[in-house]
């Protein structure tokens, strides 16, 4: 890296360290501070990780329960929050996380106000939206993880399904990060081949009650995974990762973030994951894309919950 990067992650739970530990490992960042307040955890998070520096120099890990450990840093993610329970859906958790983000965001502005923010916690859409108005700053440097996981799970859903590597996929979840989002089936692709027209060997295009099924369980991982341990971490700390090396190696990679949006296909005025070229400028630019009207109907349908939330919850 040409120069020292410092990254701050808010909350030393379970997604907040696996985030940690996926920088650390791909030495994404110079430095990785972690901030909570419970100070026993956070302190004991921080000398887990730090015995394993030997493996992970040049970076370095620190943190506390004091909020000052953030000043200066080029990214900030917050993963602090209420933990989803099983059988509670993400917008349930919503009223809570705004009021934690009511009291973190302006310190976290005060004390890096060059920062790009990349809200991780539940539900992220809106929380982004919040977030915007809560500080004040433009949805470029303030906006979500979207549905890059979700989008990670369609596309090994599909390379287990097919038999080919998941890096050959090239398939995207949009909407809303929960309950509303879909798959755009029809820009899906298998290598340059669209899916709709894959048939290699024995395989069959998928028909669309393989498709349903697919997208079904996709939406629904994270609460599989959460009724058999407890809490999603591992793979949304690696997706966290992923976004936060765009940002700082300055990628200009497309990946299907959420931030809030102005006139996308029709959509203004709240979070939603799109297709956004991710940069050191943050969610710098929503790609224009051309959907099915069946996809239209379910995008705009998933705005339209989303918007249903933001209302009942006063933020407009």
């Amino acid at each position: 890296m040409t120069q020292r990067t410092k990254v701050s992650i808010i909350g030393a739970g379970a997604v907040g360290t696996s985030t940690a530990y996926a920088l650390l490992i791909k030495k994404i960042a110079g430095e990785v501070a972690l901030y909570d307040t419970n100070q026993a955890k956070v302190e004991a998070e921080v000398l887990d990780l730090a015995h394993g520096s030997q493996f992970t120099n040049p970076s370095r890990i620190y943190g506390g329960h004091d909020i000052e450990v953030v000043r200066n840093s080029d990214v900030i993610v917050i993963t602090a929050g209420a933990k989803q329970e099983p059988g509670q859906t993400r917008l349930d958790l919503a009223a809570t996380n705004i009021k934690i983000l009511n009291v973190l965001m302006p310190d976290l502005v005060q004390l890096a106000p060059d920062a790009i923010f990349l809200l991780v916690t539940n539900p992220c859409d809106v929380l982004a939206y919040a977030a915007v108005q809560i500080s004040g700053l433009p949805s470029n440097r303030v906006f979500s993880s979207g549905t890059v996981l979700d989008s990670s799970r369609l596309r090994w859903q599909l390379a287990e399904k097919i038999g080919v590597s998941t890096e050959s996929v090239h398939a995207m979840i949009v909407g809303e990060h929960g309950d509303s989002e879909f798959p755009l089936w029809s820009e899906a692709k298998i290598g340059p081949v669209k899916l709709s027209e894959w048939r290699v060997g024995n395989h069959a295009p998928l028909n669309l009650t393989e498709l349903d099924e697919i997208a079904d369980s996709v939406k629904n991982a994270a609460y599989k995974v959460i009724e058999g341990k407890g809490a999603t971490n591992f793979a949304i700390g690696l997706s966290a990762a992923r976004i936060v090396e765009a940002i700082l190696r300055d990628e200009s990679v497309i990946l299907p973030v959420s931030s809030v949006l102005t006139n996308y296909l029709g959509v203004s005025d709240v979070a939603l994951s799109v297709p956004t070229i991710v940069n050191r400028q943050g969610a710098s630019k929503t790609v224009p894309m051309e959907m099915s009207s069946n996809e239209l109907t379910k995008f705009q349908a998933s705005a339209a919950a989303l918007k249903a939330s933001i209302a009942s919850l006063g933020l407009n």
